[in-house]
C-alpha cells in the first residue's frame, strides 16, 4: 500500500526518493496503536528503519501546518554505536526533513569537537550522535536535552555489547521524563530488556523479524579452502563475481593492511576501512566505493553495521565472524531494500563442521561451492564481453569517423581482437589455485603409482586429534619441501600423526628443504616437526609392538585443534 496521512512536504521528500510504498517497518511504526507511543522495534537490516523511525517522530516535531518550529534546543535525539551509522543515519534524515527546514547537527567521534558545538550553539531540531561524544557535549554544556521530545537508541543490543551502559544512561537521564523513547534492537537480552524496562512506559512491540533469521534476499555460500589459498581464493571469488561493489570482511587492522595492499598490487580498485583509519578517511573510502572510482572494500567489523551501499552486491568473508548476529550483520551489506545478493564464506578446512554448526544454529540456507578456476573465470570474462559488446550503445560522429578509419587500417576481426586484448588486460589475472588432488574419495592411499615404486616415509607431529585433512596437509608439505603434489604419494593420518611417502630420487632434497624451513614460523608451518622413518608405517608399527611402551620419538609441539591448520593460525 502507498503511503498514507504523511506531512505534505515528507510525502514529497519520500517520492522524490523513489519511495512509492512503506517497507514493514515503516508501516507498522505508523500504525494508530504506535501513534505517540514508545516502541520496541526488532527489524532486520536494509528494512528501511531509519526512515521509519523519522517518519514515526515526525508528530512530534513538526506544527499543525508542516513546518519545523524555531527553537534553539534539540527536540529529537538519535543515538548510534558507531560512527559511520551515525552519519548514515544523519544523511538520511537531512533528505527526510530538508522540505521542512530542519536543522541537524552531527556529534561522534573522530570529527571536530568545537565545530560540533558551535552547531549546536547555533541551534539543531535534531541530534545524532554516538555515546560517548553525546555524554561529553553534555558534560561540558554544549548539549541541553531539556526540551527532547523524542530520543531513539538505535541498534541498542550492539551499544550495551561495546559497553555503552553509563553512556546511555546519562545520556537518557538528561532528558524529559515525559520524551518519546523508541528503542530499535535486532535481539532483546537481558540488558535491552532491563533498559526498556527502566526507561519506557507501556511500550509497544513492533518485530518484522521472521523465523528465518537469515536475508531472503541474500545467497549464502561457502567455500572451502586450504589455509594457505585464501587469498587466491579471495582473487577469484571477486574476479568471477565482477561486483559493482564488493566488501570484503577481516578480523584484525593487520589483516585489513595486508589484504587492501595485496589486492591493490594485483590491480583491483581497493579501499580500505578500519578502526585505525580517521573520519575523513573512512568518507573517503565509503564515497569512493559509491561514484565508481573503487570497487572493493576491505574492512573490519566497524563496516558490520551503518554502511548502506545501494550497488552492492557481494560480500566476502575472508576471516569468520566470530558469531552468527555478526554473520548477519556483515551479509546485511547487501541483499538490501528488495535488492539481491551475495554473501560468501571462506572456510579453512579444519573449521568446515564448525561453521556448517553456526549457519544450521542460525536457520540460514547455504550451500557448499568450489573456488572458481582460473577457467571459470576466462568462461565468465568472455560472456560478460560479448555481452557488453552486442548492447546497444547511441554512435556520435566522432566515433563513427574514428571506427571508419580503423577500418582503412585493419581488418574487422584484427579490431575485435585488440579490443578484447585491451578488455582483459584492465581485469586483474585469476590465481591458479593449489589442487590437492583430493577428491570426494578420499587422500591417495590405494597403493604404490607409476614412480613411486621405490619410496621414503616421512611423518609430521598432526594427525585427527589435530584436525589433519589431505587438503591442506597437500600444499603445506609443497611449501615446507619445496616439491610438487605429484611428488607425494600415499598419505596416512593417524590420531596423532601423518605419514606421507615421497620418491627415493627426490628424498635428500626434500629433507634438506624441510630443515631450512623449520622453525622459521615456530606458530604457523614452520612449527610443524616433519622427520624420515625407518621402513613403511606397517614395519614400523610391527617394530612398536614388539618394543613395547616407550617414550615418544619426540614432544609434539602444542597445537589446538578449534585453530585450524598451522597457516590459519597467522590470520
Amino acid at each position: 500500500m502507498p503511503f498514507s496521512n504523511l506531512p505534505p512536504l515528507l510525502g514529497e521528500a519520500l517520492a522524490e526518493r523513489g519511495y512509492e510504498a512503506p517497507t514493514p517497518v515503516q508501516a507498522q511504526v505508523l500504525e494508530a496503536e504506535a501513534e505517540g507511543r514508545d516502541l520496541i522495534v526488532s527489524a532486520q537490516t536494509g528494512s528501511g528503519k531509519t526512515v521509519a523511525f523519522g517518519l514515526a517522530i515526525a508528530p512530534q516535531l513538526l506544527e499543525p501546518n508542516g513546518s519545523m518550529p524555531y527553537i534553539r534546543e534539540p527536540m529529537a535525539l538519535v543515538v548510534a554505536p558507531t560512527r559511520e551509522l551515525a552519519l548514515q543515519v544523519s544523511r538520511e534524515l537531512i533528505w527526510l526533513y530538508a522540505k521542512v527546514g530542519a536543522r541537524i547537527a552531527t556529534c561522534v567521534g573522530g570529527m571536530d569537537p568545537s565545530k560540533e558545538r558551535r552547531a549546536l550553539a547555533q541551534g539543531a531540531h535534531i541530534v545524532v550522535g554516538t555515546p560517548g561524544r553525546l555524554r561529553d557535549h553534555i558534560e561540558r554544556g554544549a548539549l541541553d536535552l531539556h526540551a527532547v521530545r523524542a530520543v531513539i537508541l538505535d541498534e541498542a543490543d550492539e551499544m550495551l555489547d561495546m559497553g555503552f551502559r553509563e553512556d546511555l544512561e546519562e545520556i537518557l537521564d538528561a532528558t524529559p521524563a515525559e520524551r518519546r523513547t523508541l528503542l530499535f534492537s535486532a535481539t532483546m537480552p537481558k540488558p535491552i530488556v532491563a533498559l526498556a524496562k527502566r526507561y519506557q512506559r507501556d511500550a509497544v512491540r513492533i518485530s518484522t523479524v521472521g523465523e528465518d533469521r537469515g536475508h531472503g534476499d541474500i545467497a549464502y555460500q561457502a567455500v572451502a579452502v586450504a589455509p594457505a589459498d585464501i587469498e587466491p581464493a579471495v582473487v577469484n571469488l571477486l574476479r568471477l563475481h565482477e561486483a559493482e561493489a564488493a566488501i570484503l570482511f577481516c578480523a584484525t587492522r593487520e589483516n585489513v593492511r595486508r589484504l587492501h595492499s595485496s589486492l591493490i598490487e594485483r590491480g583491483f580498485d581497493a579501499v580500505a576501512l578500519s578502526g585505525e583509519h580517521s573520519q575523513s578517511e573512512r568518507n573517503h573510502a565509503l564515497q569512493a566505493l559509491r561514484d565508481g572510482r573503487a570497487r572493493v572494500l576491505v574492512a573490519t567489523d566497524v563496516a558490520a553495521r551503518g554502511i548502506d551501499l545501494p550497488n552492492l552486491t557481494l560480500v566476502v568473508h575472508v576471516e569468520l565472524p566470530r558469531d552468527a548476529e555478526t554473520l548477519q550483520h556483515r551479509s546485511g551489506r547487501t541483499g538490501r531494500a528488495g535488492k539481491k545478493g551475495t554473501a560468501v564464506l571462506i572456510v579453512p578446512y579444519p573449521r568446515r563442521k564448525r561453521v556448517e554448526q553456526v549457519l544450521r544454529g542460525a536457520r540460514i540456507q547455504f550451500e557448499w561451492i568450489q573456488v572458481p578456476t582460473a577457467e571459470d573465470i576466462r568462461r565468465s570474462d568472455r560472456e560478460r564481453l560479448l555481452a557488453s559488446l552486442v548492447e546497444e550503445v547511441e554512435i556520435d560522429d566522432e566515433d563513427r569517423s574514428l571506427a571508419q578509419r580503423l577500418l582503412e587500417l585493419k581488418s574487422p576481426e584484427e579490431i575485435a581482437a585488440a579490443l578484447v586484448r585491451a578488455h582483459r588486460g584492465r581485469m586483474p589475472s585469476p590465481e591458479e589455485m593449489v589442487d590437492s588432488g583430493v577428491g570426494d574419495a578420499g587422500p591417495r592411499n590405494a597403493g604404490p603409482r607409476a614412480g613411486f615404486e621405490d619410496t621414503v616415509w616421512f611423518r609430521m607431529d598432526i594427525g585427527r586429534r589435530q584436525n589433519a585433512d589431505p587438503r591442506w596437509l597437500l600444499p603445506l608439505l609443497c611449501r615446507r619441501g619445496h616439491i610438487t603434489k605429484n611428488e607425494v604419494g600415499a598419505i596416512r593420518i593417524a590420531a596423532g600423526e601423518t605419514m606421507f611417502e615421497i620418491p627415493r630420487s627426490v628424498a635428500p632434497r626434500f629433507a634438506q628443504a624441510l630443515k631450512r624451513t623449520e622453525g622459521g614460523d615456530p606458530a604457523g608451518e614452520g612449527g610443524v616437526r616433519i622427520e624420515p622413518v625407518q621402513g613403511t608405517p606397517r614395519q614400523e608399527a610391527r617394530e612398536n609392538r614388539r618394543a613395547g611402551p616407550q617414550a615418544p620419538r619426540y614432544q609434539a609441539k602444542p597445537y589446538k585443534a578449534k585453530s585450524g591448520p598451522p597457516a590459519a593460525r597467522r590470520k
